[in-house]
């Protein structure tokens, strides 16, 4: 069921007679929702002359806070009403649905994944038409695709305009706090690739692993600590002498095979050595 918007109250004259009718409201609200989902009654409100609108609290558990609107009206000089509608409107403590929002304008950056497909407008302003195929030959093509004016659609100026105010004042743009905490910009940085086409103004790619723009497309006014002039001479240090220590010694235990070979050379061969 639509829920209706509660129409906002008109200065008329109750009519006694529409405003008496609750039974017959509420019998009408019955027949259209059944005996166990029409609640008390909350009382009427005077959408305009001789005509009333009765509510009664919605009892449904999926329903709570809602309400049966029955509008009743009456002819002129006639003694009996007649229900206009029968509808179920929010209350102000109802559950509602937010409003409907296109898929177009609820996609946001970053939603995309894998797989999805998120076509464009014929008349997106942002894109222009590009290369028209007039017959050239192959080499003319070759040259023309080499230089990027083989697509059918280009970014137009509006599109152009719209990208670089994005970019600028995005994360890598002069406002950035890391750009204003250093005196470096990326147009003097050897890792800045300025981009090709006229965006390349103030525009560039950021080829420096260590720095946060790697691989983003940061503004000519942007800066980091990782620029290619940020360079710390430091002096050469003296290589300390070798230290020698003289106040102790070591006991080494040798094998008894290497015990045996020493004392042999220790020891004379003949007599006549010892003379």
């Amino acid at each position: 069921m639509t829920p209706v918007r509660t129409p906002e109250p008109v200065r008329a004259k109750a009519d006694a007679v529409s405003v008496a009718a609750v039974d017959p409201a509420r019998e009408a609200a019955i027949e259209e929702a059944g005996t166990a989902q029409v609640g008390e009654y909350l009382g009427h409100s005077v959408e305009g002359e001789r005509l009333v609108t009765h509510y009664f609290a919605s009892t449904h558990p999926g329903y709570r806070g809602w309400r049966w609107a029955v509008t009743v009206t009456r002819a002129s000089r006639a003694k009996t009403v007649t229900v206009n509608e029968v509808v179920m409107l929010p209350g102000e403590a109802a559950v509602v649905a937010p409003e409907w929002v296109p898929w177009s304008e609820r996609v946001q950056p970053g939603d995309l994944r894998p797989g999805d497909l998120f076509p464009t407008h014929a008349d997106d302003p942002r894109l222009e038409a590009g290369f028209t195929d007039t017959g050239a030959p192959d080499d003319v093509r070759a040259v023309v695709d080499e230089l990027g004016l083989g697509r059918e659609r280009v970014l137009s100026p509006f599109g152009r305009e719209e990208a670089a105010e994005r970019w600028y004042a995005g994360d890598f743009g002069p406002s950035a706090p890391i750009a204003q905490a250093v005196p470096y910009k990326c147009h003097s940085c050897g890792y800045w690739i300025r981009l090709a086409d006229s965006l390349g103004q103030a525009f560039g790619i950021c080829a420096n692993e260590m720095a946060p723009g790697e691989g983003r497309v940061v503004a000519y006014d942007y800066g980091c600590g990782a620029h290619s002039d940020a360079v710390i001479d430091l002096p050469d240090q003296p290589s300390a002498e070798h230290a020698f220590d003289t106040t102790g010694y070591d006991t080494l235990e040798l094998a008894d095979a290497v015990q045996s070979e020493v004392e042999a050379a220790a020891e004379p061969e003949s007599d006549d050595e010892l003379k």
